[in-house]
């Protein structure tokens, strides 16, 4: 049997499409390999939404080209953003590369590739005749009891320093009783937590005006009258789409976990302004209190970006004390590199590498003393915990994540897939630690 190695980059949108690539592939007759030096056909399913992710991704291919050199029989695909962002001149840049192929056009590449894996002419840039969501390809679930669900595709926001539109298109929203009967299917297979995917994601449903009427609180209270279902999460929302339905939905379905991830970028409503993030620092607190007041135990991560052009020492003091305020339970913290085509990559006002790094480091201490301090709050209580499989720094524990998203290492004797409380006996900034409660007879 011919073998396969997907290696994913980036967000959760391309973990979704990974487990897509993986179905195909098998659907092909290729197993999956452990290793790049074990497989026929490499696939890289790439990110261009940072600098750090493309040098991770060219290290990468330098090593799958030394491997194609002793065995030229070799398939290497390229896929994902940053094929798309580079489509021009891919091929000379990566001459070992064999087929590349952008986001929206993952359901063409067993055609590409053709039976067995045997790979097509070198240099095809594979093209789709329309993006297609991907809910009706093969899959290769990680876990049984956890899926991606997307529910829409592309993004219409103009955010100064994202490439996003340009390598994933216009938003184009999937249609709800086609997501409905995904998750329903996904439910009578065992799935327990389902996670809705988007670019933006609450702005769900917008363009299917004016056939279909309908908004992304409606769609999660459709999801939460899912028999089997008990997790709902959603990834990313925008500040500026999170509106009162969407709320409310939020603090009414059980089903819907107590964790928001909702990205700031910035403190500074002067740099937030030159983002194009079309909100005040204000307007995001005012909508940090709207939710907590809905949702009381709410868990909030974020993003942030530290050295956008024009950023002073005072806005980035807006930034650390934006983190204080909103006390977040988490943070993505990135320092800003420009993407060629963005409106941010042609400022003249670019702060030194210095200058970033020193910010970033700053700004991560503050990060992890707010979160840590958040956690050691939750010692002494109990917590629902979706066992996920041992844990990675432990064997002999086991690994879950709470409704808050949190992970949680604990001494038990669950099984994954099981739903189990567990006393919090210690906390760090990322995580919990404790033991599992005997179940109460009934």
């Amino acid at each position: 049997m011919r073998r396969y190695h997907v290696t994913t980059f980036g967000c959760q949108m391309n973990a979704h499409d990974s487990e897509r690539i993986k179905g195909l592939l098998e659907d092909l007759g290729l197993g999956e390999a452990r290793s790049q030096e074990e497989a026929d056909v490499l696939v890289f399913n790439t990110c261009t939404i940072r600098e750090k992710p493309d040098q991770r991704f060219a290290a990468h291919l330098g090593q799958a080209a030394a491997l194609k050199q002793r065995d030229p029989e070799k398939v290497i695909a390229v896929g994902g953003c940053y094929a798309e962002a580079q489509r021009e001149r891919l091929f000379s840049l990566y001459p070992a590369v064999d087929v590349a192929f952008g986001p929206g056009s993952i359901a063409h590449l067993g055609e590409w590739l053709g039976a067995g894996g045997h790979g097509i002419a070198r240099g095809a840039f594979g093209t789709g005749d329309e993006r297609r969501f991907s809910a009706v390809l093969p899959l290769h679930r990680e876990r049984r009891f956890q899926a991606w669900v997307q529910i829409s595709m592309g993004c219409n926001s103009k955010c100064a320093y994202c490439i996003v539109p340009a390598v994933r298109g216009r938003e184009v929203s999937r249609r709800p009783g086609d997501v409905v009967a995904e998750v329903s299917r996904l439910a009578a297979e065992g799935v327990r937590e389902v996670t809705l995917l988007g670019q933006n994601v609450n702005s769900w449903g917008r363009d299917l005006l004016p056939d279909v009427r309908t908004d992304f609180g409606e769609l999660l209270r459709a999801v939460d009258a899912i028999d089997g279902i008990e997790r709902i999460r959603f990834t990313s929302p925008h500040p500026k789409d999170f509106r009162e339905p969407v709320i409310r939905a939020m603090a009414e379905c059980s089903a819907v976990c107590e964790h928001t991830h909702l990205p700031a970028q910035s403190g500074s409503t002067r740099v937030l302004k030159r983002m194009r993030r079309t909100y005040s620092r204000e307007r995001y607190l005012a909508l940090v209190e709207r939710l907590r007041d809905a949702i009381p135990e709410l868990a909030l991560t974020t993003d942030l970006i530290v050295g956008f052009p024009g950023e002073t020492e005072d806005d980035f003091e807006q930034t650390v004390s934006l983190v204080q305020e909103v006390g977040f339970d988490g943070a993505y913290t990135f320092v800003y590199s420009p993407r060629s085509g963005t409106e941010a990559a042609a400022m003249a006002d670019q702060a030194s590498e210095d200058v970033k790094r020193e910010r970033v480091e700053r700004l991560i201490d503050v990060v992890q003393g707010v979160a840590r301090a958040r956690n050691a709050a939750r010692v002494g209580g109990v917590e629902e915990v979706l066992v996920e499989g041992p844990s990675r720094t432990d064997p002999s524990l086991l690994r879950g994540r709470t409704r808050r998203n949190t992970t949680v290492n604990f001494a038990g004797s669950a099984t994954p897939g099981e739903t189990v409380p567990v006393r919090v006996e210690g906390a760090t900034s990322t995580t919990l630690r404790g033991t599992q409660l005997a179940a109460v007879a009934a």
